[in-house]
């Protein structure tokens, strides 16, 4: 349950991250036929898990778009995989989903709240 202020902006964060992230893939799609071009992945919910881990403030925490080495490149130095960059986005798009639902949940509850004489 969101508690605070601070929750709320974690979730605007979180957000945030998503749309990035979908920025950041339509560019890769976009440049699957460029030689030379790596992909690109945004890191934001595992960089809270390991602040989280680590006992420091979620609020210092970034979203940081690294450029992708894992995934292998093929003869032209591209590495961008149309099936990877599809599931990227539908994995993105339920966590969007999931956060939007959050928040949704977290303002119907103020709304009650203030209806209701709390």
């Amino acid at each position: 349950m969101i508690s605070d202020k601070a929750d709320t902006d974690l979730l605007m964060r979180l957000l945030q991250a998503t749309t990035l992230r979908s920025k950041v893939i339509a560019g890769n799609i976009s440049n699957q036929s460029t030689p030379g071009y790596k992909r690109k992945v945004v890191l934001f919910e595992d960089l809270l898990e390991q602040a989280a881990r680590d006992g420091l403030s979620a609020r210092e925490v970034q979203p940081e778009v690294l450029v992708d080495a894992d995934t292998p490149a093929r003869l032209d130095g591209n590495n961008v995989v149309p099936e990877l960059e599809m599931d990227s986005l539908r994995k993105n798009r339920l966590l969007y989903e999931t956060y939007i639902a959050i928040l949704e949940s977290h303002f119907n509850l103020i709304e009650a709240s203030i209806f209701s004489g709390r």
